[in-house]
């Protein structure tokens, strides 16, 4: 098969799953939480646990890839067979409506698409050129928020009142989503992993102590996405959970948690796919940074219902950046055959600040004000920002080991 043909079958299924993965987006930031808060009047614990989920995901990652590179999978077949483990226990979910499983399905669920994301990066460094990554990866992103968008809508209106039993059928849903998700990404055209002697599933992290440079990142990354995930479950339960003074109605909540910042992601994502093909990307972080921490202030210190608005839309134009930007940015340092290593260091620290960040979060709001939560993540936020700075200055662009200076346009 030639490389435009790897290209055009890749981004037409690509563009399918895209309507899986918004409908899954749903379920980790809003409906999940939604329904352990209101359904099973859930504690601090399993509310963390839930929202962990595909953070337990990115912590798997440097084991799937180790366990694809040893036993010679493909990655689009590997990644299918873990998808389709998490419909599996959506429909379990469904099926036995109890906490304990909701908590154990949830967490399996939502890991499962997380814990593949290295292996989608190493699948679009292969099949999609270099110029156009950006930009083809964007164009799936607008199906996956117009989709996230309407389901939102949608499923909010429906669980609305006195109608939230229905969630078994919400489940199903989801289920189907990555059933579907599991047939598309089945379909792209991949290749195995390239083995490098070591079965180590931490092997990968060598790279950390090699590459200064992608040390930095890391490290830098580790403050302002620390920030960003503890925040983000605390956006459901600041409208959700009465003691806040909000106690909004799912359908109000699915509005300011998924309909609007979807639909401001919807309009912005092409954009930001045009500049990470062509912006440095460290000046580009940066701009993404200082967008979510004025959306956080916005959210949690405005006190009326169109601050809520206006957090929620510059959210969600910062967070449309932040898709292409986080999924892609190895594909400018690592070399081609490591894509998915480098990925997997990278899901795999994000997975560690997923973990606690939300735990540390729920408890946090036990001791301390929402507004002296929000001013101490923007300030991880500038800090990290900060320490980027310096990178803006020479604009470095990694291949593999060699330090060239980016072309700017």
């Amino acid at each position: 098969m030639s490389d435009p043909s790897r290209t055009a079958r890749t981004f037409r299924f690509e563009r399918w799953r895209a309507i899986s993965s918004g409908v899954i987006e749903t379920a980790g930031s809003t409906f999940l939480l939604v329904i352990a808060v209101r359904w099973f009047h859930a504690g601090a614990i399993p509310k963390g646990l839930i929202a962990a989920g595909g953070s337990v995901g990115l912590l798997m990652s440097p084991l799937v890839v180790s366990l694809a590179t040893a036993r010679g999978w493909q990655t689009s077949l590997a990644s299918a067979r873990i998808l389709a483990l998490g419909a599996s226990c959506f429909t379990l979910a469904a099926i036995f409506p109890t906490l304990p499983l909701f908590i154990v399905c949830s967490i399996v669920a939502m890991a499962s698409p997380s814990m593949i994301i290295p292996l989608l990066t190493q699948m679009y460094q292969e099949n999609y050129p270099e110029a156009e990554r950006g930009r083809l990866f964007s164009r799936t992103v607008i199906i996956r928020i117009a989709t996230a968008a309407v389901v939102s809508k949608v499923a909010g209106d429906a669980l609305t009142g006195n109608n939230l039993h229905y969630f078994r059928w919400l489940l199903l849903v989801f289920a189907a989503a990555l059933g579907f998700a599991s047939f598309c990404i089945s379909r792209c055209p991949t290749r195995p992993l390239v083995a490098d002697g070591s079965a180590h599933p931490f092997r990968a992290m060598r790279f950390v102590r090699d590459d200064p440079l992608f040390r930095r990142t890391l490290i830098c990354w580790m403050c302002m996405g620390f920030a960003n995930l503890m925040m983000l479950p605390l956006r459901v339960e600041y409208l959700a959970n009465p003691k806040y003074g909000q106690a909004v109605s799912v359908e109000n909540i699915a509005l300011l948690t998924g309909v609007i910042p979807n639909v401001a992601r919807l309009i912005l994502s092409p954009i930001w796919g045009h500049v990470f093909d062509r912006m440095n990307f460290f000046a580009l972080r940066v701009t993404l940074n200082l967008g979510f921490a004025i959306g956080i202030l916005t959210f949690f210190l405005s006190g009326s219902f169109e601050g809520l608005v206006a957090g929620a839309i510059v959210y969600g134009i910062s967070n449309a950046g932040g898709d292409v930007a986080w999924s892609l940015w190895v594909t400018k340092f690592a070399p081609p055959d490591r894509v998915a290593d480098y990925m997997s260091v990278h899901t795999f620290l994000t997975g560690i600040r997923g973990v606690l960040a939300p735990m540390i979060a729920f408890y946090a709001i036990g001791h301390f004000r929402l507004g002296a939560l929000a001013f101490f993540t923007t300030a991880l936020i500038v800090l990290g920002s900060l320490l980027l700075v310096p990178e803006i200055k020479f604009k470095p662009l990694r291949k593999g080991a060699a330090l060239v200076e980016e072309v700017s346009e």
